[in-house]
Order: structure tokens, then C-alpha cells, then sequence
């Protein structure tokens, strides 16, 4: 891992620092901005009932709490890691370091697969009558040639592809716009909640539009390049949060005053619903591509973010060495992507969009929980440089608050968490299959520092 540059006296093989502020905000939007929004608003109505935005404005309060934790550490430890070198700082145990990293990891499986699934719906029906598991499938296997491609052509693909999804979602918000503006749609029905208790359906909700934020805690990986990340990065994480949240709810509000909450929970494609009955004239067709390019957005970061994880800690001899091998020509780490893409395949043919996005959320409730520990836990080192501290309330309730959604008072389906488990029961069989490998080869070199 390369150390953080802190004055003028950059080494060898440092990463350099020349990422600004306003260019660190637009990362935190752009990868918040995605499948979530376009896929699930259908699914938190079905949560809540008309009033979606709701559970938006919560998951937003919860994860600025979370956000915080992410603020200090990374202008505390300015590195290229996230949750795994905090937790790596705070406890030094390395089997938990690795039961966070591999979370997280699959965290990103789960997130493509919900993507893909969200794909293979109405969004591509407005073009092609396929069963929505074909879809998905011939998705996932297109987001695999572009991830095999090489990292160069898949950071231009995704550049434009954030482009058109944040199009996407302002053509939304000018729909809304207009229809306030001629008396169109039903803005009462943005104040109704589902019959059987708001307190359960906002907690439902807000599980679900959780996976809508998830994204923000990526940012992390930019502080190593950042000018001044001690300065810079707390305030581009919260505004490009303030900014994401902003957008989602204007969206929110337009989907559930101008479509009834039945036909938005019964749709995989629920802002295509949005469209269809606008008074603001817009090609349906031109929004479910716009739509299937954001969701594919989603997906290609997700598996590129997966994949090179196997591949870094296969290289740290942390899981067995045959995920480190790369393609000789592209340069790309193709055993690690036919891992990934693997079990995103199984994943999509057992599991619905609500399912695998409830799923990305608990797997990531639960490393953040963790975080908001660490942030409390390395208090007691103390940095040289000066750095945001978060309130330590914010921390604790932080903390709180990933608990508490994690657990199944949400309503959360039995289902997810066996799944869940399994998937971190596949890491902890990768983590013993490479103890015995590297304890058999040990005469023949030293374990790599997760080894042991």
C-alpha cells in the first residue's frame, strides 16, 4: 500500500495528489446516482405507501452519520483502503480485516446482480419481449466483456454513462416541475402512508432506499489523490450526499404525484411509469434506454470495484493465489472476473431486485457499523496533521442506526439473511483453503501479511 504524501517530498511510486474538492463532489454524486433511484422507487412505495420521500430523507440522515466516520478517517489515514484499513487500524486482527473486505466485495456482487436483474425488466421490454432472467443474464455477460476489456476503457464508458443517468433523472425532476406547474397529478397522495403502521413502513422504506445512497463510502479510495483531503473531503462527501439526496427526493415526490403507489410497486422500471403519463412530452423509449444505461453504470462499477478486490487480496496472499492471475494481454484480472461474475450469475437466477438490493444493504449496514466503532476505537492515535472530527454522537448513533436496520424489525425477508450468510460463509472457506495452501508451502517463502 502506498503511503499518503504529506509535503512536498513525494516518493517513488506515491499516487499524486490532484484531485480538488469540487472534483471530489462530483464523484460522491456520480457514484450515488445509479440503478437504486431508477430501479427501487417502485419498491420503497410498496414499503410506505405515496409518501416515498420519506424514507429518502432517513436513509439520508443515517448515512450522514456514517459519512461522518468516513470524513475523519479519511483525512486521518489519507489512503487508498477504506473499511479495511480502519478496521485493520483499530484492531490489527486479520481475519477480521478480511471479513470486512470480503463484505464489502460482495456488497458489489450484490449490488450488479440487482442491477441486472432491474435490466431484464420493463426498461428493456420497451425494446425487446425477453424474460426478465435472459436479460438479466445477457447483461451481466455484457458488463463482464466491458470489465475484461482493460480499467482504461471501462473508466470511459463509465464517465459517459454517469452523464446520461444524471440526464435521466433531471428529465424526471422537469416532469414534476411542469406538472406542479399545469395542477397535473395528485401531490396529496406524497402525504399518504401504507394501512399496518408508518413506523414499520418507514423503517422498510428506508432499509430499501439505503441502497439508493450506497456509493458515498467509495469516495474514500480518492483521499490518497486528493490536494488536501483533510480539508477537502469532508465537505465534497456531504455536499455531493446533500446533492444526491436532493435529486432523489425531487424524484420521489414526482413519481408518487403523478403514478398511483400500486403501479409504481408493481413495476421494475417505475420512473418508465413516470413517462408514460406525463403531460411533459418525453420518448418513453429514449428514458428506458437512459435507464438501462444508468443501471448498467451501476452494474460495471460494482463488478470492476468486486473483481479487483479478489484480485488485490489474492496478491496479499490473503486468499488462494489463483484470483491474482491477470490476462496477458488485456491486463486484466480474468480469474478474479469469472469469479464474480459467477456468483453474480447464481444470484440472479435465485433472487428478485428487492431481495439482492436488501441484500448489498445489510452486508453494508454491517461494515459500517464497524466503521462508526473504528472511528471511536483510533481516537487514541493521535496524527500529526490536523483533520475533520465528527461529534462523537454522531459516530455512536451511527452505529445504533446500522444495528437497528440490520435487524429484522425492518421486515427485512428471512431470505436475505441466509443469503448473506452464505456469501460470507464463501469467504471464510476461501480464508481456510488459503491457510492450508500457504501453511503447505511456507518452507518455500513467507506468508503475505494477511496470511496468518
Amino acid at each position: 500500500m502506498a503511503k499518503a504524501v504529506t509535503g512536498a517530498g513525494a516518493q517513488t511510486g506515491e499516487l499524486r495528489r490532484v484531485i480538488g474538492r469540487k472534483v471530489l463532489a462530483l464523484f460522491v454524486v456520480g457514484d450515488i446516482l445509479g440503478a437504486g433511484i431508477y430501479a427501487l422507487v417502485g419498491k420503497v412505495a410498496g414499503e410506505v405507501g405515496g409518501a416515498i420521500w420519506v424514507p429518502f430523507v432517513t436513509a439520508f440522515v443515517l448515512a450522514a452519520l456514517t459519512a461522518s466516520s468516513y470524513a475523519e478517517l479519511a483525512g486521518k489515514y489519507p489512503q487508498a483502503a477504506g473499511a479495511a484499513l480502519y478496521v485493520n487500524k483499530a484492531f490489527g486482527l486479520p481475519f477480521v480485516t478480511f471479513i470486512v473486505a470480503f463484505a464489502v466485495m460482495m456488497s458489489g456482487i450484490t449490488s450488479a446482480s440487482a442491477a441486472a436483474r432491474a435490466f431484464g425488466g420493463d426498461y428493456l421490454a420497451e425494446f425487446v419481449s425477453l424474460p426478465a432472467l435472459v436479460g438479466a443474464l445477457l447483461f451481466l455477460a455484457l458488463v463482464t466483456v466491458v470489465n475484461f476489456a482493460g480499467i482504461s476503457e471501462s473508466v470511459k464508458v463509465n464517465v459517459v454513462l454517469t452523464v446520461i443517468e444524471a440526464f435521466g433523472l433531471l428529465v424526471i425532476i422537469a416532469i414534476g416541475a411542469w406538472a406542479l406547474a399545469t395542477g397535473e397529478g395528485e401531490p396529496g397522495r406524497a402525504l399518504q402512508f401504507r394501512e399496518g403502521g408508518v413506523l414499520l413502513g418507514v423503517l422498510g422504506g428506508t432499509a430499501l432506499a439505503f441502497y439508493s445512497l450506497l456509493g458515498f463510502e467509495d469516495s474514500v479510495n480518492l483521499a490518497e489523490e486528493a490536494r488536501d483531503p483533510a480539508r477537502d473531503y469532508p465537505r465534497a462527501l456531504f455536499g455531493g450526499l446533500g446533492i444526491a439526496v436532493a435529486i432523489y427526493v425531487a424524484v420521489a415526490f414526482t413519481a408518487t404525484v403523478l403514478v398511483d403507489t400500486d403501479t409504481l410497486s408493481s413495476s421494475s422500471g417505475p420512473l418508465l411509469e413516470v413517462v408514460h403519463v406525463a403531460g411533459l412530452s418525453f420518448p418513453p423509449k429514449l428514458f428506458a434506454l437512459i435507464a438501462l444505461l444508468a443501471v448498467g453504470n451501476t452494474a460495471l462499477i460494482n463488478m470492476i470495484m468486486a473483481s479487483r478486490l479478489v484480485y488485490g487480496m489474492a496478491r496479499e496472499r490473503i486468499v488462494p493465489a489463483v484470483f491474482g492471475i491477470v490476462h496477458p494481454t488485456r491486463a486484466t484480472p480474468w480469474v478474479a472476473i469469472l469469479f464474480t461474475v459467477a456468483l453474480a450469475v447464481i444470484l440472479v437466477s435465485t433472487g428478485d431486485i428487492g431481495g439482492l438490493a436488501d441484500t448489498t444493504v445489510l452486508l453494508l449496514l454491517c461494515v459500517f457499523a464497524t466503521v462508526n466503532v473504528c472511528v471511536l476505537v483510533l481516537r487514541r492515535d493521535r496524527v500529526a496533521h490536523r483533520h475533520y472530527r465528527a461529534p462523537t454522537w454522531m459516530p455512536v448513533l451511527g452505529a445504533v442506526a446500522c444495528v437497528l436496520l440490520a435487524l429484522p424489525i425492518t421486515g427485512r425477508d428471512a431470505a436475505v439473511y441466509l443469503r448473506a450468510a452464505l456469501l460470507v460463509a464463501i469467504g471464510v472457506a476461501l480464508w481456510l483453503v488459503n491457510r492450508v495452501i500457504v501453511s503447505r508451502s511456507a518452507g518455500g517463502g513467507t506468508p503475505g501479511p494477511g496470511a496468518g
